[in-house]
């Protein structure tokens, strides 16, 4: 997620953001990682339910985000695992919404999209 997040950030997780709502575009997102369930992947929200998938994704993926899914990217494309890589995701596996950076000291502050 560099350059919005870098290695060493700590993230405080609203784990209750998604429980009535699906998340919005451009929200940072703590998911499950959908190829290694003991890891949690740190993405954007970049297409909701119905929008076109964007860019280059794998192949047999749908044209659109089916209903109950996301479609996340990372901010530094090259070498990450987002879903251009495994396709969208259940909104279900979005454990929360990263809000606020509290260390380091020099980079404290909210998160924005």
């Amino acid at each position: 997620m560099v350059p919005a997040l870098e290695p060493g950030d700590r993230l405080w997780v609203d784990r209750r953001a998604y429980d009535r709502a699906l998340p919005r575009l451009g929200d940072i997102v703590v998911l499950t990682d959908p190829e290694d369930r003991d890891r949690w992947l740190v993405k954007r929200v970049a297409a909701l339910p119905g929008m076109p998938t964007p860019g280059m994704v794998t192949p047999g993926d749908p044209a659109l985000v089916p209903a109950e899914h996301v479609f996340v990217l990372s901010d530094a494309p090259e070498g990450s695992r987002d879903s251009r890589r495994f396709g969208p995701v259940p909104a279900r596996s979005v454990l929360g919404e990263a809000w606020f950076r509290y260390a380091p000291p020099g980079r404290v502050g909210p998160l924005g999209p």
